[in-house]
């Protein structure tokens, strides 16, 4: 079922075999052919034929009746061996009623009519099952309660979790880059296919920031910036390979959790600081081994004599004579322009940004170690009888020093974070009255996951959020062609708290029954979970202090 019905949509995707059912479509107009199936699970409305897919591949006429294609992810905090990771809602529906039939059966002294289902009660353990927003599908507009609305038990409190797929057009996801290259002058545009889709921002202390997507990007420039901008969300957001260029700067492949590609050289380490800082941390550990030590770098070059620490070890003035702008002693600034070169500088010859050296000051013989803030580039240096450096080998006290540097440096990677804005209607499938939803979270009654996994609530009005994605499950994210993004969040709290602001209470179902049924709004044909099992770094998202007390 990979076929489009004739929309502006977005590229195929091929579908699993179990669909999950939505509601049996019913035609708008008079219009409409009556074989067609009229989606609404955005505000494209997408009319597809019999056995074909809407514009986003999320949905599909499955014998006139709509269907989401994906599975519902529900995370759980062991998966025994050999457990199926793919389940029809209708099996374990069917397991459950065999199961009784079962029993009945074995009352009146006769065995099973069939053999049992491969499905066991023992999953519906409410302190070891989440189910998540993750395939769950989204009942936008949402003036109808969320597809799932989840009564279960943690530690004797009755528990609601309120989960859906939100269609976000106010989301970006911010991208941290650990390298000491050079990828762009701030406010820089970024590029995917030619077409503007972030920008660069600061640079962080080893890393350099990106925000990518957008509202405005989305929906604000042509219709190929909006489709480009969302492909590339939903493909950063899936922990996949996306290729950039920066004005003016880098080209770049990003990947969450993958060490970032610049200018075709996959990164190595992240700086274990500042030049001045690696001169502060390792000044004692030169000492006696080296008479001038100067670790370049874009930001802060520092020189071991001049700076406070070499000072504090009382040593011996070299009287080098550095390029750059001082700022403090030892502490220089824009020594070199920014590169790709040693420390994030554009020269290849360390030797470039030292002007001279003070004769009345240097003497022959003085040992220079010229290290980068990584130590991946190091030279040593000896002064001859007209004080000019020449290269020599480095003394293995010296070499252990700067790989010491290097063990220090963190692994380089690309850190891609979820930043999405959770208003509109979003809110209207968890309550009446959106603004006690608002206030529930900030006064921490609610907490906000994103596919199972922790979401920061950004301080201020409204529910901003943001969500690592390797911590999410795989797949998470996926696009309408409005075009939007699609990303799971839920809203857990206790059951309480949920009927104080004004929740949708009459639609509170068993974990039991959602998980033999499926979404409320399903007609009984098939749907399909997908188990998979916590990731050890998150938390249990009903465990959390401020909602069990």
């Amino acid at each position: 079922m990979t076929e489009h019905t004739k929309t502006d949509g977005l590229p195929g995707m091929d579908a699993p075999d179990l669909p999950q059912v939505l509601e049996r479509a019913r035609p708008r107009n008079e219009r409409m052919n009556a074989a067609k199936v009229e989606c609404n699970a955005c505000p494209v409305l997408c009319q597809i034929s019999e056995g074909r897919a809407g514009a986003c591949d999320r949905y599909a006429n499955h014998a006139g009746v709509l269907v989401r294609l994906d599975p519902v992810v529900v995370l759980r905090k062991t998966l025994e061996a050999g457990e199926a990771t793919l389940v029809p809602f209708a099996a374990r529906a069917q397991a459950a009623q065999q199961s009784g039939a079962d029993a009945a059966a074995s009352d009146a002294g006769s065995g099973p009519s069939t053999p049992p289902a491969p499905w066991s009660g023992d999953l519906l353990l409410s302190e070891e099952v989440f189910v998540t927003g993750v395939g769950s599908s989204t009942t936008y507009p949402d003036y109808k309660p969320a597809p799932f609305i989840v009564g279960s038990q943690v530690q004797g409190v009755d528990m609601v979790t309120v989960v859906t797929e939100g269609i976000f057009s106010y989301c970006s996801f911010k991208v941290k880059i650990d390298t000491d290259r050079f990828l762009g002058s701030e406010q820089a545009n970024v590029r995917c296919k030619g077409e503007v889709v972030g920008h660069v921002t600061t640079a962080e202390y080893g890393s350099q920031m990106l925000s990518l997507g957008g509202v405005h990007h989305l929906t604000g420039g042509t219709k190929k910036e909006g489709r480009v901008t969302a492909e590339m969300m939903q493909l950063l957001g899936n922990k996949q390979a996306v290729e950039f260029t920066i004005d003016g700067g880098s080209q770049l492949v990003i990947q969450a959790g993958r060490a970032p590609i610049v200018n075709g050289v996959a990164e190595q380490r992240m700086r274990v600081g500042c030049g001045s800082a690696a001169i502060g941390i390792f000044a004692r550990q030169f000492f006696g081994h080296a008479d001038e030590v100067v670790v370049v770098d874009d930001h802060i070059t520092g020189v071991l004599t001049e700076h406070q620490a070499g000072r504090c070890l009382d040593m011996k003035s070299s009287g080098i004579q550095m390029r750059g702008r001082k700022s403090t002693p030892g502490r220089y600034f824009q020594v070199a322009n920014p590169g790709t070169g040693w420390g994030g500088t554009d020269i290849a010859d360390p030797l470039a940004i030292i002007e001279g050296w003070d004769p009345e000051v240097a003497w022959p013989g003085l040992r220079l170690l010229m290290t980068s803030t990584t130590g991946e580039h190091a030279c040593w240096y000896v002064l001859d009888g007209q004080l000019n450096p020449v290269e020599a080998q480095m003394p293995s006290e010296v070499r252990r020093i700067v790989d010491r540097i290097g063990e220090n440096c963190e692994p380089s990677l690309a850190s891609v974070l979820f930043l999405g804005g959770a208003g509109g209607s979003l809110r209207a499938g968890v309550t009446e009255n959106p603004v006690l939803l608002t206030r529930s979270i900030k006064n921490a009654l609610v907490n906000v996951t994103c596919g199972g996994a922790p979401a920061y609530v950004w301080p201020g009005g409204g529910i901003t959020v943001m969500a690592d994605v390797l911590r999410m499950p795989d797949n998470s994210f996926g696009t309408v062609p409005t075009p939007a993004i699609v990303a799971p969040i839920e809203f857990s709290m206790r059951r309480t708290d949920y009927e104080a602001l004004g929740g949708h209470a009459g639609q509170i179902r068993s974990l039991r029954e959602v998980l033999e049924h499926g979404a409320w709004h399903n007609d009984g044909a098939p749907q399909a979970l997908a188990w998979q099992t916590l990731p050890s770094a998150n938390p249990w998202p009903l465990g959390r202090p401020p909602l069990l007390g």
